[in-house]
């Protein structure tokens, strides 16, 4: 059965989806947003449907959705949001940039966001609604976790683990074999060289813990 596909939300991270989209050979429906501009009532082309909430109009069947929610240091929103259309019997598209490698057998779940120049080493598995930003590196057998966002330019090194919910700065290098606990906040260009715990947020080279 053919689909369409709606992106949800217009920013600028919209906008990167939106171009990979395309390039993939894709034709989007629409975009949502929640603040709707009388002035501006499209992006890139792609007319603005309403708020979010529109989407229920169409079935769950007939439609693809693309989570354009990014993140500066909470994924909390985007998680909301994947997970309210989820409940309601939708699905989500991944996007992976043609300019992307991917290996043959790494693991991406659904929705998740590849964008140009990242790599995906062999042995590498993606959480649900994860971003793999620009350029960003995930090295061989490195275990992300659902709504994760690695930044433009993030290096991961082999065997690398990143608990669900963690934001990894713009830059950003992890050593091999590293684990970082769930819902930190890795800063950018930080060096991390130990194991993160839970709820952490870590700066500086090599990166060490600071207040929240």
């Amino acid at each position: 059965m053919t689909f369409e596909i709606i992106v949800l939300g217009g920013g600028g991270h919209g906008k990167v989806l939106i171009d990979a989209l395309h390039r993939q050979g894709h034709q989007v429906l629409g975009i949502t947003e929640r603040n709707v501009r009388e002035d501006s009532p499209s992006v890139l082309g792609i007319p603005i449907l309403g708020g979010d909430d529109i989407v229920l109009q169409y079935p769950p069947d007939r439609i693809k959705l693309v989570n354009a929610l990014g993140s500066v240091s909470s994924l909390s929103k985007r998680q909301q949001l994947f997970e309210k259309f989820k409940r309601s019997g939708y699905h989500f598209l991944s996007v992976i940039h043609p300019g992307a490698i991917v290996a043959a057998d790494a693991q991406l779940s659904e929705g998740v966001q590849i964008m140009a120049g990242a790599v995906i080493q062999a042995g590498a598995s993606i959480g649900e609604n994860t971003i793999v930003n620009t350029r960003a590196v995930v090295d061989h057998d490195c275990e992300i976790a659902a709504h994760v966002h690695l930044a433009p330019g993030v290096v991961l090194s082999g065997s690398v683990k990143i608990g669900q919910g963690s934001h990894i700065g713009t830059g950003a290098t992890v050593i091999q074999e590293i684990q970082i606990g769930m819902n930190s906040l890795v800063g950018a260009g930080a060096v991390v060289v130990r194991d993160i715990p839970p709820d952490t947020k870590v700066l500086g080279i090599p990166a060490r813990e600071v207040k929240r």
